[in-house]
C-alpha cells in the first residue's frame, strides 16, 4: 500500500506565497518521477510542475518563474515553493508519483488527497 500526503496548502492574499509538501510511504522501491497538478471548480485536472528522476523539470507555461519543484529522494517527498500567487492560481492541488513496488516491476499512478490553495484580496 502506497500513500501521499500534502500538506501546505491554505488562504493568501495576491502576491504571497505557500509551500506545498508530498510525502510518499508505503512499498516504494523506486519513484521515477513527482509531480503536482491542480483542478479549479468545473475545470480539468491539469499539469503544475513535474521533476523526474532525472531532473528534467516540466512547469505549465502559467506558473514558469513563480513556482519551484523540488524533490528530496532520502525521505520521498516532493515540494512546491509558490511566489507571487494570483487569483488564478485557486484551485485544488494534487500531489502524482509514479511509483515502482519491486524491482523490475511496472511503474504505478498514485495521487493524494489534494489540498485547496485560494489566492484572494
Amino acid at each position: 500500500q502506497v500513500q501521499l500526503v500534502e500538506s501546505g496548502g491554505g488562504s493568501v492574499q495576491p502576491g504571497e506565497s505557500l509551500r506545498l509538501s508530498c510525502a510518499a510511504s508505503g512499498s516504494i522501491f523506486s519513484i521515477a518521477s513527482m509531480g503536482w497538478y491542480r483542478q479549479a471548480p468545473g475545470k480539468q485536472r491539469d499539469l503544475v510542475a513535474v521533476l523526474p528522476s532525472d531532473g528534467q523539470t516540466n512547469y505549465a507555461d502559467s506558473v514558469k518563474g513563480r513556482f519551484t519543484i523540488s524533490r528530496d529522494n532520502t525521505k520521498n517527498t516532493v515540494y512546491l515553493q509558490m511566489n507571487s500567487l494570483k487569483p488564478e492560481d485557486t484551485a485544488v492541488y494534487y500531489c502524482n508519483g509514479k511509483i515502482q513496488y519491486r524491482s523490475g516491476g511496472r511503474f504505478f499512478n498514485h495521487w493524494g488527497q489534494g489540498t485547496q490553495v485560494t489566492v484572494s484580496s
